[in-house]
C-alpha cells in the first residue's frame, strides 16, 4: 500500500506588502486555471479551509489558485509575528485530510429586471468579441499572468471600450501599493507598444 505524500509548505513575499503567499507541493484547485477569493467569512460557505483562516484576526482576504493560497493581513501585526503560525497551521490542515474547497464562489448575475441567475465566479478571461480582443488577451497571458502569478495574484481581461482596456486584479494585486506601477509601466504600455491603434489606457476594476 503506498504512502500518501504529506503537504508540505514554504513561503514567498509578494509586492503586496500586505499579503503573503503559502506556496504548497500538491494542488489545492485541481480545476486548470480555477482559483476562488474570499474577502469575509461569509463568502466561504463551500471553503472550509478559508473559513478556518477567517478565524485569525488578523486574515483580511484569502486567495487560493493552483498550489498556494495568498493570505492578505491588516495592519494590527507584523509578518513576522504570524507567517509561522500560518504556515503551521495550514500544513496541519492539509496533512490531517480536511476539505479545501467544495465548490467554487458563486454570484448571482442580473439577466433582466426580475430574474438573476447565480453563475460560478470566472476566474477566466471575458469571451471576445473581436481579433483585438482576442490579441489582447493572448498577451495578457504570455507576457502578463505567469508573473502575476507567480506574485500570488491573477489577472484577467473584461472588456475593451473605446480604447480603454478593463482588467480585474486579484489575490496580492488587489489593493497592492505598487499595483498601479504594475498596470500603467507594464500592462499599459506593452499593449499600446503591441496595439498602437486600438488600445489608448489600461484600467483596473475592484473585485
Amino acid at each position: 500500500m503506498e504512502t500518501a505524500i504529506p503537504y508540505t509548505m514554504y513561503i514567498e513575499a509578494t509586492p503586496n506588502p500586505a499579503s503573503m503567499k503559502f506556496v504548497t507541493n500538491k494542488l489545492l484547485i485541481t480545476e486548470k486555471g480555477a482559483s476562488a477569493e474570499y474577502k469575509n467569512i461569509s463568502e466561504t460557505q463551500t471553503a472550509p479551509i478559508a473559513a478556518k483562516l477567517f478565524q485569525f484576526p488578523f486574515v483580511k482576504t484569502v486567495f487560493i489558485s493552483a498550489n498556494y493560497v495568498t493570505i492578505t493581513k491588516n495592519d494590527a501585526v507584523d509578518w513576522d509575528d504570524i507567517t509561522l503560525e500560518l504556515r503551521v497551521f495550514l500544513t496541519d490542515y492539509l496533512n490531517a485530510g480536511n476539505l479545501i474547497i467544495t465548490a467554487l464562489p458563486q454570484q448571482e448575475v442580473a439577466i433582466d429586471n426580475s430574474f438573476t441567475e447565480t453563475k460560478t465566479v470566472s476566474t477566466q478571461h471575458a469571451a471576445p468579441k473581436d481579433e483585438v480582443e482576442i490579441k489582447i488577451i493572448e498577451v495578457l497571458d504570455q507576457y502578463i499572468r505567469p508573473a502575476v502569478e507567480n506574485d500570488g495574484g491573477l489577472i484577467t481581461f473584461k472588456d475593451l471600450k473605446d480604447g480603454v482596456v478593463t482588467v480585474q486584479m486579484r489575490g496580492a494585486c488587489s489593493g497592492c501599493p505598487s499595483s498601479t506601477m504594475t498596470l500603467k509601466a507594464g500592462i499599459e504600455a506593452l499593449l499600446k507598444r503591441l496595439l498602437p491603434d486600438a488600445v489608448k489606457e489600461v484600467v483596473s476594476e475592484a473585485m
